[in-house]
């Protein structure tokens, strides 16, 4: 088998890597198809440089994401609940659902901050009552707030 060639990739190419990575590869791969379209450069020491000092960089922003994640995680914790309004019917069924939008809008409304609806997960809810939803802040960060529906 032959020697396979390191790379470093100046864009992201699936299943390959992305912008920065560096990958091993065929050499055929390499002078045939990644070098000449400029897609990658060859792995020189100056290059290896520049990459892991992306890389630190990416790890840098990374932390202190995951940081403003727990503040934000440790704020939206401190309220009790969050109310959500919902007219009612017969034995406190509640017409339509609540929805992840909801929660989200109920959130902006007692803490003012805005969180993505998509990272929002809430059980089935048809009736009036409280709630525990689920707010993803960040890959590792969850709150679990407390929603109470009530009737309007």
């Amino acid at each position: 088998m032959a020697k396979r060639i390191q790379l470093v990739l100046k864009q992201d190419v699936s299943k390959l890597g992305k912008l920065g990575d560096l990958v091993e590869v065929a050499p055929g791969y390499a002078r045939n198809y990644l070098l000449p379209r400029d897609i990658a450069t060859f792995a020189t020491p100056g290059i290896l440089k520049q990459v892991e000092r992306r890389r630190e960089l990416e790890r840098q922003k990374q932390a202190e994401l995951k940081q403003q994640a727990l503040e934000q995680k440790a704020s939206l914790e401190k309220v009790s609940s969050y109310s959500i309004a919902k007219q009612a019917g017969e034995k406190d069924t509640i017409f339509g659902t609540v929805t992840s939008q909801d929660v989200a809008d109920a959130i902006q409304a007692a803490t003012g901050m805005e969180v993505d609806k998509r990272g929002i997960t809430i059980p089935d809810i048809g009736k009036l009552g409280s709630y525990e939803a689920e707010v993803k802040l960040h890959s590792e960060v969850t709150a679990k707030v407390n929603v109470q529906v009530v009737a309007s």
